[in-house]
């Protein structure tokens, strides 16, 4: 169910048949920020896709390309997320809904993610 990690950028695997496909793009370390570093990924939710609950531990910035997405942080409300706008994550959150508003058009975003170094991005939430 889950495909190969990426290793270089510290990212957990994400469930293939749900439809999700993350992409690295860039990788800094946070010199004034010892032991911090930004990670960019791009996701891509196919009509229907999503990706299961998890957290970031890091603070995650997210900004809607293309499509819309649905968010829910647990606590929070669920939210719709169109293009051009964005949706914060804190370090403790866990993600309960991610996935593609639209069962028949994909969804693109970007993911800025300020986090320890060589922490995982992702890390699954049963």
């Amino acid at each position: 169910m889950l495909v190969s990690a990426i290793i270089g950028f510290g990212i957990l695997p994400v469930a293939a048949d749900d439809g999700a496909k993350v992409t690295p793009l860039m990788s800094k370390d946070l010199q004034d920020y010892p032991g911090k570093e930004g990670l960019m990924l791009s996701v891509e939710y196919q009509p229907g896709g999503s990706s299961p609950v998890h957290r970031h531990e890091a603070h995650a910035f997210v900004y809607v390309l293309e499509g819309s997405i649905v968010m829910q942080v647990k606590g929070g409300e669920e939210v719709t997320v169109a293009p051009g706008e964005t949706y914060y994550e804190g370090p403790s959150d866990i993600h309960l809904v991610s996935r593609n508003a639209s069962k028949t058009s994909p969804a693109k975003f970007i993911v800025v993610l300020l986090k320890k170094k060589d922490t995982p991005a992702v890390i699954p939430v049963e």
